[in-house]
């Protein structure tokens, strides 16, 4: 199977599986509401964002070990395959362990994270929902690192089709809880029996689909293999670190210096966003296996083009979703969770400029890990890091939640314009030039659409209906993408991209025929 057919069958699965765990995720959002309150959603939100950056004692091994498996995957080297994988095996048991201590050592913290929890007067509580997390966190990396095998063979759709069983079953589970007893107990461990199971059932899968990993006889990795490893993984720790500084840190600064309802409420938008987000990151996560196959077996000229392409798209996607969001995110969570869940514009769009930035971002990273260039911008997420949790923590006092954002915001578009210039230089042996005036183009594109929007949202969306929502979204997409095709659908990109379409539109007529 080719590397088009393999992204597209990987985007298909993510795309099932986000349609259908996103919309019952913010079912569940609902009812969560209306029976817990709106302090254990901000209690929720803040656990997971502390377990995520606790995940940071991965350090991007994961990464390191997924970018390595590519080349004797593509050569079908089982040797090389069982050693990394044993390798893989073993670290990851001393990560859970670490993890588990580290996050064992944050109980005595949890009374100054979680700030006015009102309606929870037991600290006991507290704990003891914190500690159901961490088992949650600890126990995936059991066997999370299994997955890292189909997923060099760009069978990223095993891994998605587990998990997308596994969030129905739970987010059913968890609804019907919710509406029998309203006990945030039963409903943290509703979910973490269900995952366990799943991870129990997984690791039975892929033992059966990779007998060979369980061969006692492995050979262990060269001198040089392991070299290669502690020195992606070295690069990668500066990455985790910043990226968590950057990105997970602002549900926990929220919790903490605002108070925890705010980080409840800015989660309800996130739940929206998101279930729009991970439909545009299906397609650019499932390529990043085919990306690592491209760069293996193709020229550099080859590469250079595809990743022209896969930034267009990028772009082009990222565009029309930020449109969307600003004319109908807030009216949508107003209608679906009540008025006082509303944010400002201001932080809405703030919110989206990064979103859009992230776009450039989602593709500079993933083109970078298929081609395993760690090393050269380490430092470069340890700086944002810095600067968003200096000006996060300064703009909140003086502005308020806005200031979080744009401490995002400033810190993310470090990366925007520093990261481009390393990959054309080591990827390309090319100035980013071009790529900078391209990204203008592609922002006033987006920015001309945004203002014909906003003119025409004053007269659809002049009352709050679940028809003029509608109505305001298939106006958008008419309206965004027919000025984006005005500008671009005479360039290569776009040619090419609408010849793997007209392509597949043909293949499924002759199928049909």
């Amino acid at each position: 199977m080719g590397r088009v057919k393999y992204a597209a069958r990987n985007i298909l699965f993510g795309y099932l599986s986000n349609m259908i765990t996103g919309v019952l995720g913010i079912a569940l959002q609902k009812i969560f509401i209306i029976k817990l309150g709106e302090t254990l959603l901000g209690v929720n939100s803040t656990y997971t964002s502390i377990l995520t950056v606790l995940s940071l004692a991965e350090m991007g091994l994961g990464t390191a070990i997924n970018f390595s498996l590519y080349a004797p995957v593509a050569r079908q080297d089982r040797e090389t395959i069982k050693s990394y994988m044993y390798f893989y095996k073993k670290a990851y048991r001393i990560i859970a362990l670490v993890v588990a201590v580290v996050g064992l050592a944050l109980i005595p913290f949890l009374k100054y994270i979680i700030k006015d929890p009102v309606g929870i007067d037991n600290q006991q509580d507290l704990i003891n929902f914190y500690l159901i997390f961490l088992f949650n966190t600890v126990s995936s990396y059991f066997v999370a690192y299994k997955y890292s095998l189909p997923n060099a063979e760009q069978k990223n759709y095993i891994q998605s089709n587990i998990l997308t069983i596994t969030k129905i079953i739970t987010v059913l589970v968890q609804m019907v809880i919710l509406l029998m007893t309203s006990n945030f107990y039963l409903y943290l461990l509703s979910a973490s029996a269900i995952e366990l199971l799943q991870k129990v059932v997984a690791n039975y899968y892929l033992n059966y689909k990779y007998p060979y990993l369980k061969d006692k006889e492995v050979r262990k990795l060269t001198k040089e293999e392991s070299q290669d490893i502690k020195r992606k993984t070295g690069a990668l720790v500066c990455h985790k670190v910043g990226d968590a500084a950057r990105l997970q840190t602002d549900s926990i600064i929220i919790s903490g210096l605002i108070n925890v309802t705010m980080s409840g409420f800015v989660d309800n938008y996130n739940k929206v966003i998101n279930l729009v987000a991970n439909f545009v990151n299906v397609i650019f996560n499932s390529v990043i296996s085919s990306l690592g196959n491209l760069i293996a077996t193709e020229s550099r000229e080859k590469q250079y083009d595809m990743f022209l392409v896969y930034r267009f798209f990028a772009s082009w996607i990222y565009g029309f979703s930020s449109v969307g969001f600003f004319i109908l995110l807030t009216p949508f969570v107003s209608y679906l969770y009540g008025e006082r869940f509303a944010l400002s514009e201001a932080v809405i769009g703030a919110i989206l400029i990064d979103y859009y930035f992230k776009g450039e971002r989602v593709v500079l990273s993933n083109f970078k890990t298929a081609a395993g260039v760690f090393e050269q911008d380490k430092f470069l997420p340890l700086i944002q890091g810095a600067v968003n949790l200096v000006l996060s923590v300064v703009l909140v006092q003086k502005i308020g939640l806005l200031g979080i954002y744009i401490g995002t915001i400033v810190s993310g578009l470090i990366a925007n314009i520093i990261r481009p210039v390393i990959i054309y230089q080591i990827c390309f042996e090319k100035q980013a030039k071009s790529y900078f005036r391209d990204a203008f183009k592609y922002i006033g594109v987006s920015l001309i659409a945004l203002f014909v929007c906003l003119f025409l949202r004053k007269i659809i969306l002049e009352s709050i209906t679940l028809g003029s929502m509608i109505l305001m979204a298939g106006t958008i997409t008419i309206i965004y993408n027919g000025i984006f095709l005005l500008f671009f659908a005479r360039t290569d990109e776009f040619r090419y991209i609408y010849g793997i379409f007209r392509e597949k539109g043909i293949n499924l007529v002759k199928k049909d025929k």
